[in-house]
Formats: structure tokens, C-alpha cells, sequence
């Protein structure tokens, strides 16, 4: 199996990837006890500090001793950036590497695991030339805003559709003279990297999702979603649209029964699975295992089209 990059003498990093319910922490803890790892997040939900229940975070009590990293570090009013995320996770892992630990990366969030394994550049922004293109294109249309495009970027202009999105594009190039697709990411490793994916029974995964939220709601999800209310949590436009705080706080405003709540959360779980596995699926580079295999931290290990773990 190709890992991608110099290793710098270091080990791969391990990442463990695949739809939400299907066991990645526990598989991450137990790669981490045989290989000497640390665990660094990828769940954007899990950098909330006080979002634990509803995220499924493992509680300190639960982490073995092991060191976590990247959770806890964003309060509920705070946006979640991928880009600032980048520049902090690839810090965390040169660190743990600088120590002759293993980082084992772990989480659901597509992206965000993108940008801490693969030569992933984001393209910059700036308010004030994306306000005067907005203001551009109040002004003539998305028929001039596409004109306007197709003088920089003519693949860009035939190819997108709305007017955010051209926007975008006309931002881009101003400030970096370079036409958006220019920095749409690649399949290359970073550093050597085995990533491992976990899929399920269709069947199985749905109700072992519906079993999770009715334990997170009997595990006192309405308290923690009250407690982060107070705190500020419908100001952060990340936090409050995650699953199952959102339609729990519709129970608090009294728009939604609690019975009607859990049922939409198990729903909208179950959709997100979908769009998870989607998009792991995509990369060729992942190695595929059943969720509901016994002794599957060993036989990962084991595994010899894994390569040198």
C-alpha cells in the first residue's frame, strides 16, 4: 500500500475514518495501546468544549490514559474553521512525532481529515474585496457577474451556477491573481499515512444509531443543550446547527415534543452516515473493515496490505 510522502524515519500517522456510529474511537484507543499513540481529533463538532454528550466525545474517564488532542478548544459561539484547523492539526502531529509517538487521527468530518493528511491549500479570503464584488453583482446580475468572471476564469464562469459561488471565485482571483480551481485539492499524502475505514451493516448501523440516540437522550442530552444555551450556543452558527442540539432546541422553545426530537435526530443521523460514507468511499487510498469484527484493533495491526504500521 502507497503512504504517500518522505517519512522523515517517522512511522505512518494512522487515521481512522467512516460513518458516525461504527466505532472509530474505540478502534482508534486500542490502535494507540499497541502502537504508542497519542489521539488527535477530526470531529469538528468534538472541538466544542461542553458538547460532549451529543457528540459521542469519550470522556476522560474513558481514554485509558492516552493523550487526546484538538478537543475542547472552541467555545459554542465560536465558527469552526477548516483552515485554522489545518495549521493547529499538523502542528499536534509533527509534536507527537518530534516525541517518537504515533499520532492516530480520528474522526468523521470528510474534510477536515482531508486537511490534516493531503497537500489540501485553501484559498484565502478578504470581507472587503468579497463585499465589493456582492455589491457588483447586485448591480448587474448574475449575467454580468458570469461576464465578469469569464474574463479571469472562463472554466469558472461556464461552469458555476450561482452568484455566491462566483463571488467566490472573482475573490479569489483578485486577491491571488489564480482562478479558484487552481487550488482544488489532489490525492497526495502530506506525510506517510495509512488510513483505515469502518462501514457497517446498513441494518446493523441503523439501529445501533437509533440505540445511540435514545442513550445520549437518557444520558441527559436536554441538560447539556439547556446548559450550552445559556452559554451562547445559538450564536455560533456551527454549534447550533449540529444534529440533535438543534432539534433539542426546539424542545426547549416548545416548537417540538421530546418523542418527535429524538425521532428527527435518528433521522438526520442516519443521513449524515449516508453523506460519511459517500465521501470515504471516494478515496481509493482507504483500507476497508468490518465494524463488527472481533479483535479488529488486532487484525488491523495483523493486516499485511496495511505495510509497516
Amino acid at each position: 500500500m502507497t503512504t504517500g510522502g518522505g517519512d522523515g524515519g517517522h512511522p505512518p500517522v494512522l487515521a481512522v475514518v467512516g460513518p458516525t456510529g461504527t466505532g472509530k474511537s474505540e478502534l482508534a484507543l486500542g490502535l494507540a495501546e499497541r502502537l504508542g499513540g497519542e489521539i488527535v481529533n477530526a470531529d469538528a463538532l468534538q472541538f466544542y468544549r461542553g458538547m460532549d454528550i451529543g457528540t459521542a466525545k469519550v470522556p476522560e474517564a474513558g481514554r485509558r490514559g492516552i493523550p487526546h488532542h484538538l478537543l475542547d478548544i472552541l467555545d459554542v459561539t465560536e465558527d469552526a474553521s477548516v483552515a485554522d484547523f489545518q495549521g493547529q492539526v499538523r502542528a499536534v502531529i509533527e509534536e507527537i512525532q518530534s516525541r517518537g509517538r504515533r499520532p492516530v487521527l480520528v474522526g468523521g468530518s470528510g474534510l477536515y481529515v482531508r486537511a490534516a493528511l493531503d497537500h489540501l491549500e485553501f484559498p484565502p479570503t478578504d470581507p472587503e474585496v468579497r463585499a465589493r464584488f456582492e455589491e457588483l453583482g447586485a448591480e448587474i446580475g448574475l449575467d454580468g457577474l458570469r461576464a465578469e468572471l469569464a474574463r479571469v476564469d472562463p472554466d469558472g464562469a461556464a461552469r458555476l451556477a450561482d452568484a455566491r459561488r462566483m463571488v467566490r471565485a472573482l475573490e479569489v482571483h483578485r486577491i491571488t491573481g489564480r482562478t479558484f480551481s487552481s487550488f482544488m485539492p489532489q490525492r497526495h499524502y502530506l506525510r506517510p499515512t495509512v488510513q483505515i475505514g469502518l462501514d457497517l451493516d446498513r441494518t446493523v448501523l441503523h439501529e445501533r444509531l437509533h440505540a445511540r440516540v435514545l442513550a445520549m437522550s437518557e444520558a441527559g442530552l436536554l441538560d447539556e443543550v439547556r446548559a450550552l444555551d445559556a452559554a451562547g450556543l445559538r450564536r455560533g452558527r456551527t454549534a447550533a446547527r449540529a444534529i440533535g442540539y438543534a432539534q433539542f432546541l426546539a424542545v426547549l422553545d416548545g416548537e417540538s415534543a421530546l418523542e418527535t426530537a429524538l425521532e428527527d435526530t435518528a433521522t438526520a443521523t442516519r443521513r449524515f452516515a449516508r453523506r460519511q460514507l459517500t465521501w470515504f468511499r471516494a478515496d481509493p487510498r482507504i483500507s476497508w473493515f468490518n465494524a463488527a469484527a472481533p479483535g479488529l484493533a488486532d487484525a488491523v495491526v495483523a493486516d499485511r496490505q496495511l505495510g509497516r504500521l
